[in-house]
């Protein structure tokens, strides 16, 4: 059943009942799974209940030993993490664009006949707020066995968050190769010593620093705001004429005093590691034309398990195309499946 599935990701077959066509017209490749062609091939539900039942901790050992495997072969660079991870869709007619269900998008309406899924928010993108709510069934990152603790880890914006700096450097004393995210950051009109211009055209004054929200910024205030007349201010901003005792602007640059501020992202290290990136994400890519961005399975569990398949083969394929000595079709996924 393991290499019957094995062979579905390799076809890239979406759903099981696309393998149980193809097994049934090429009795060959049943038999090289291991079936016995003489009788019956196992139909839909033998294998939805093989996905149910089956232990993932061996699959995931099975997994493990192809990693090292391929390490010891040269093919399995452990001198970086890189680190992505891809929404799976839930099997759930709630995803159905056409569904007309009730609170459909209400966080708390679990689908009824998959609990585990949740709703999820597949962004389009790290530099826009262009969302997609769909019901996800899991999140998958890449696991890691080999990699030494203080290698780089790569990532895309979307890890740019502190605590992920804080983790790598502190728990795994690794290096953090993270562009930065602006996340709606402005960039205000800067003096030549470092102030920050108003929008009336003047240099705003310092005013102290503000250590809120676990970060260190350094405050700007209006060169005005002790003044009494109401003509200071060329612009007329309505903060001038707040009614408070400091009155005008108030703006804050936030202060390099941590370990995500202090990376230099400008230096060719940093752009050569994060150059290294393209290849994890060939390989999700990859993963996700198996079939795994929309489940025909249902509980996490199922979804696990599947999950690790499609690791199995590719590892398969990528050991396969490596020892027979024709590492030229990895470029292609569909050569190397078919070679392998």
């Amino acid at each position: 059943m393991i290499c019957a599935v094995i062979v579905m990701k390799c076809e890239c077959f979406s759903y099981v009942t696309d393998l149980v066509d193809y097994l049934n017209n090429n009795l060959i490749i049943a038999y090289y799974c291991g079936i016995d062609i003489t009788k019956k091939l196992p139909g839909y539900h033998a294998f939805e209940r093989f996905i149910k039942d089956f232990n993932n901790a061996l699959l995931k050992k099975l997994m493990a030993s192809q990693v090292q495997k391929l390490y010891e072969l040269g093919v399995v660079d452990a001198s970086f993490i890189a680190i992505v991870s891809t929404p799976i869709s839930a099997n759930t007619n709630q995803n159905n664009p056409k569904s007309f269900v009730k609170d459909k998008f209400n966080p708390k309406n679990h689908p009824n006949n998959d609990p585990d899924c949740k709703l999820g928010v597949h962004t389009a993108s790290n530099q826009h707020n262009e969302k997609k709510y769909e019901f996800s069934g899991a999140i998958r990152a890449m696991l890691l066995w080999i990699a030494s603790a203080d290698c780089p880890f790569i990532d895309d914006k979307a890890y740019d968050i502190k605590k992920i700096y804080n983790t790598v450097k502190n728990i795994y004393d690794g290096d953090c190769v993270i562009p930065l995210n602006p996340r709606n950051k402005k960039n205000p009109k800067m003096t030549a010593v470092g102030n920050i211009v108003c929008e009336a055209g003047f240099a705003m004054h310092k005013d102290g620093k503000d250590s809120s929200g676990g970060r260190c910024r350094q405050k700007y205030c209006c060169p005005f705001k002790n003044s009494k007349g109401n003509s200071a201010c060329i612009c007329a901003h309505k903060n001038y004429f707040n009614g408070k005792k400091n009155r005008g602007c108030v703006k804050y640059i936030t202060l390099p005093d941590d370990y995500r501020l202090s990376i230099d992202r400008s230096c060719i290290s940093f752009k050569k590691i994060y150059a290294m990136r393209s290849e994890i994400e060939r390989y999700n890519a990859r993963f996700k034309k198996m079939g795994q961005e929309r489940m025909w399975v249902r509980s996490f569990n199922a979804v696990q398990k599947l999950s690790t398949l499609t690791h199995v083969a590719l590892l398969a394929a990528a050991a396969v195309l490596t020892l027979t000595q024709r590492p030229s079709l990895k470029l292609s996924l569909k050569s190397s499946m078919r070679s392998a």
